[in-house]
């Protein structure tokens, strides 16, 4: 697959990630739209494969980054904010136990 491809794919990717994490807040859709275009912008004359790979890797772990790490706040008064995770990172979460347990 070319690079291309892959640099459009990730783009295409970027865009759905941020539309999932940030839903519901303008806001942060608009700046995140407007930071990942201005990045793909700038680096869009680089020719270098080594430059390239290590620049899709970036923008690679970015997206895992914002997919598995980030959880919405909204303000509800003063110095408040109710956390509103996404269902996918709602899960079990046992430390040092490579499968959960059952609840009895």
């Amino acid at each position: 697959m070319s690079h291309a491809v892959k640099v459009l794919q990730l783009f295409k990717t970027l865009h759905r990630t941020r539309q999932q994490v940030f839903k519901n807040d303008a806001r942060a859709l608009e700046a995140a739209r407007i930071k990942i275009n201005e990045e793909f912008k700038n680096n869009k004359n680089e020719t270098s494969p080594e430059k390239i790979e290590e620049l899709m890797k970036i923008g690679s772990d970015v997206e895992l980054l914002l997919r598995t790490s980030v959880i919405q706040g909204i303000h509800t008064g003063h110095n408040t904010l109710k956390l509103v995770p996404r269902k996918d990172l709602l899960i079990e979460n046992v430390p040092y136990c490579d499968t959960p347990t059952q609840k009895q």
